[in-house]
């Protein structure tokens, strides 16, 4: 794997983005509710877990493919939905979508990106022929709203849908609050919503709303105007896990908003063997949160994880280099973790276990 000078782990990309993006911007990214003690656990919580390799097994061929959905992908390392992609780099989201495509791995796409999910999509399917697009929406409290934008997930050629279900309210986020940062620079905006199909009946245009009534029958509702499969993102709790299943999602993301939502939430990899306990392979699970290094990921695997997904780390690549900074994001994980599985006896993916954890 040939690595550029200098840069050899998603630290020094980190440092590259903090460079070149204003205070506002890389606090922005980087940061998270109250205290921000959850960002720094989800990431401290991985160096407590031990990992026991096996050795002299035949490890020369590996293969880090696993299947989602029915879909083949090349590996276990997801794009997390994240906002505002054109804050890092002019190209935004349609950057990160071609670096997606090129890895053959899944992008969420958020609902607050600033690239619209149809430009998003256009650009995935010219870099493949087969792009792995799933749709990230706040279910809003209109429910025409929510049908437009299923439909035009659909007609796009997305594969899923991730509802994030930890955002009844915006958490309180002390950077921005500081740095008076609340809106979008000039030039910039959601471009999801600038669609003329978004009409309310009231004569205005729908806005992104966050909505403190949303509950488990909209996600049994959302399932009756859709055929693409659902997966509830936010789920830190055992019990939450089996009443998502009981009201019918196709997957879950155990996620704490990478620590923007709410402080003094447990790390992700701290719950997240117990929430597998409970899904017991019904349903794929997703972890995000704090991962950084190939071991984290097969750490995460070991503990129940499908596959895991990264957020932060695609904005400062995207910030440091564009489509090929994502790239490299992509390419050291992907490179990171197939050592790893080499060095714990592992030739793919299925044969990560608790086996491997101290």
């Amino acid at each position: 794997m040939s690595l550029k000078k200098n840069i050899v782990n998603l630290k020094d990309l980190e440092s590259i983005a903090k460079e070149k993006l204003s205070g506002k911007v890389y606090d922005y990214l980087s940061g998270g509710a109250g205290d921000e003690t959850t960002i720094y656990h989800n990431k401290d919580a991985y160096n407590h877990i031990k990992l026991c390799p096996r050795v002299l097994l035949d490890v020369e061929n590996r293969d880090l493919s696993i299947e989602l959905l029915s879909q083949k992908i090349s590996m276990p390392i997801l794009i997390a939905p994240t906002a505002f992609h054109c804050l890092a780099n002019v190209d935004g989201e349609l950057a990160t979508v071609s670096a997606a495509a090129k890895a053959d791995t899944v992008m969420m796409v958020s609902m607050a990106s600033t690239k619209s999910l149809e430009e998003i999509a256009h650009t995935a399917y010219k870099a493949s022929a087969n792009p792995k697009l799933w749709f990230q929406m706040y279910l809003q409290p209109d429910i025409e709203v929510n049908k437009v934008f299923v439909k035009r997930a659909e007609d796009a050629g997305y594969k899923a849908l991730v509802i994030t279900a930890d955002s009844p309210v915006f958490g309180h986020r002390e950077r921005d609050i500081r740095n008076n940062f609340h809106k979008l620079p000039n030039g910039l905006s959601l471009k999801n919503f600038d669609d003329d199909r978004l009409m309310l009946a009231n004569g205005k245009k729908a806005t992104l709303e966050l909505s403190a009534t949303t509950t488990w029958k909209d996600i049994e509702a959302l399932k009756t105007i859709t055929k693409l499969p659902v997966f509830v993102k936010g789920i830190l709790s055992p019990k939450d896990a089996e009443l998502a299943i009981t009201h019918g999602v196709d997957g879950i993301i155990v996620s704490n908003h990478g620590g923007r939502q709410l402080d003094s939430v447990p790390a992700t990899i701290d719950v997240l063997s117990s929430i597998a306990s409970v899904v017991k392979d019904r349903v794929p699970v997703i972890v995000d949160g704090g991962i950084r290094r190939g071991t984290d990921i097969l750490k995460a695997l070991a503990l129940g994880a499908n596959a895991i997904a990264i957020g932060r780390p695609v904005l400062w690549g995207l910030s440091s280099n564009g489509e090929e900074g994502v790239l490299e994001v992509l390419k050291m994980l992907k490179h990171e973790l197939d050592t790893t599985m080499a060095l714990c006896g592992c030739t793919t993916v299925k044969e990560i276990d608790k086996n491997l954890i101290y």
